[in-house]
C-alpha cells in the first residue's frame, strides 16, 4: 500500500454502495480484537447488516460517515452521530473509528478525527464525546489528540472474545481556528 489516501464523506447514495467495504473494515477490527461493539465470531453478513441498519441515519443526516481510501479500497472509517434532542444539539459522538490492520501506524486515525472535528464545527457542534477501551492504542490516540478522559467504568464492554474490559469516557471541546 502506498502512503496516499483520500477521505470522503459518504452521501446516502454512495454509502449504500460502500456497505461491503465498510463491512470488511468492521470485520477486520473485530478480528484484530478491537472493542467496537461486536463479539467473535463475526462475519461479513453480520457486519454488512449492521452498516445497512445505519442507512436511514446517514440519509437523514443524523449520522455522518467518512471513508478513507488507499488504492481504491476503503481502509478506514469514522462516523459522527449528531444529537437529536433540542438541549443537546451542541454535542455529537465519535463512533466507529476503525483502521484496517495493514494501514495502521500511518496517521489515518488522526486524519479522520480532524475531518470529523471540522465537520462538527461546520454544523454548530462544539462538544464531542466518545468511549474507548481503557489502555488501548485508540485511547492513546485520543489522549494525545487533545481529548480529556472524564471517567473509567470497570467492565463496561466486552472485547470480541467476551472478556469484559474497562472503558474510558472522553470529551473534546472544539474551537474554530483563527
Amino acid at each position: 500500500m502506498s502512503g496516499m489516501h483520500s477521505i470522503e464523506r459518504l452521501s446516502a447514495e454512495v454509502f449504500e454502495s460502500c456497505v461491503k467495504e465498510l463491512a470488511d473494515v468492521l470485520v477486520d477490527a473485530v478480528d484484530s480484537g478491537a472493542s467496537v461493539g461486536f463479539l467473535a465470531p463475526f462475519d461479513h453478513e453480520e457486519a454488512a447488516a449492521w452498516w445497512r441498519a445505519q442507512a436511514p441515519a446517514v440519509a437523514d443526516g443524523g449520522l455522518m460517515v467518512w471513508a478513507c481510501r488507499d488504492g481504491g479500497g476503503i481502509i478506514a472509517t469514522i462516523s459522527l452521530a449528531l444529537a437529536s434532542k433540542p438541549n443537546s444539539r451542541h454535542r455529537a459522538e465519535i463512533v466507529k473509528l476503525m483502521v484496517r490492520r495493514e494501514a495502521r501506524g500511518r496517521g489515518l486515525s488522526r486524519a479522520l478525527l480532524a475531518v470529523a472535528e471540522q465537520a462538527a464545527l461546520d454544523v454548530g457542534v462544539d462538544l464531542l464525546m466518545l468511549d474507548t477501551e481503557t489502555g488501548s492504542t485508540a485511547e492513546h490516540v485520543y489522549l494525545t489528540g487533545g481529548w480529556t478522559r472524564y471517567g473509567i467504568v470497570p467492565g463496561y464492554a466486552g472485547s470480541p472474545d467476551g472478556t469484559l474490559c474497562d472503558c474510558s469516557f472522553m470529551y473534546k471541546r472544539l474551537t474554530r481556528s483563527a
